[in-house]
């Protein structure tokens, strides 16, 4: 899967700016970014539902709307309405039915979590339910990639859990996932790479510890007791200084290069020393991103 410089405007918006992007088969792949930062643009040209204004997208070596109808790509997306007087099982049997080589429908109403529910009618399930019947109907081709827009939107603690050991099985059989969330912690539980999204274009693309570290960095935090906060901003590695009543917060770079600072300074009463989380990082570059440059990770 390949994108080459694609573009997709809507009036004077760039929803894409210059994408470029290759994902290999057996990645599990997050798509992340604010809302309105191109993931579902992305998504969109990926699947043929929109064509690039510029550059180019492929899936498997050819068009995505050709590999769609070859059955190679599978997708959950986020808006879909019931049909009524179906009951699940119909459903995924004739989705299965126009794929050339299918899942077995019980196997895929396994994957979901619907296997107790194949006789229900579609318009009278719970909304986890319904978003279960969409990720069945996404495995039905037996795709090779599959492509899921905010998957877990309406699921519940114990439903997302589920819904994620289900897709690691689908993945362990060497296929391709793309997934977008607004749950950090799903992409950083499930994805093999993360990509980051803002205002059209890639500014991240790496494992979710390498996004950490470029991103985020480490927090150094410590008891001021009575110390000035002068120079703090100076101190090795430190890019960003927070003051909450008497302790330091100190966003560094490198956490070593600060602490022995702080060290010489004789400064560190309290001192903690924490890895950045992915929320961290994600703020930071969705914050101060470059429009012209893609961060090295």
């Amino acid at each position: 899967m390949s994108f080459a410089g694609a573009v997709k405007t809507f009036g004077t918006i760039r929803a894409v700016d210059g994408a470029d992007l290759e994902i290999n088969r057996g990645e599990t792949v997050a798509l992340l970014g604010r809302n309105g930062a191109g993931k579902s643009t992305t998504i969109s040209l990926l699947l043929g539902l929109d064509a690039p204004d510029a550059g180019r997208v492929r899936l498997f070596g050819r068009a995505p709307e050709e590999a769609v109808r070859a059955g190679l790509v599978g997708a959950m997306l986020q808006e879909g309405r019931p049909i009524p007087r179906v009951t699940v099982r119909e459903l995924v049997a004739f989705v299965a039915s126009t794929y050339p080589d299918p899942l077995p429908v019980d196997e895929a109403l396994d994957m979901a979590g619907l296997g107790e529910h194949g006789a229900r009618r579609v318009d009278k399930l719970s909304g986890g339910q319904a978003q279960r019947v969409r990720f069945a109907v996404a495995l039905a081709g037996n795709p090779e990639l599959i492509v899921l827009d905010e998957p877990t939107a309406a699921l519940d603690v114990e439903a997302r859990r589920a819904f994620w050991d289900s897709m690691r099985a689908y993945a362990r059989r060497g296929n391709t996932v793309l997934f977008s969330t607004h749950y950090l912690e799903e992409a950083d539980d499930n994805a093999d790479r993360i990509v980051v999204i803002d205002r059209g274009r890639i500014v991240a693309d790496g494992s979710s510890e390498l996004i950490k570290r470029s991103g985020g960095g480490s927090l150094v935090s410590f008891d001021l007791a009575g110390r000035s906060t002068e120079g703090l901003s100076l101190l090795p590695g430190v890019s960003s200084v927070e003051i909450r009543g008497d302790r330091a917060s100190l966003r560094t770079d490198d956490s070593d290069a600060t602490v022995i600072a702080l060290a010489e300074l004789n400064a560190i009463r309290g001192l903690a020393v924490a890895p950045a989380t992915l929320e961290d990082a994600f703020l930071t570059l969705t914050s101060h991103a470059s429009l012209s440059e893609k961060a090295a990770v």
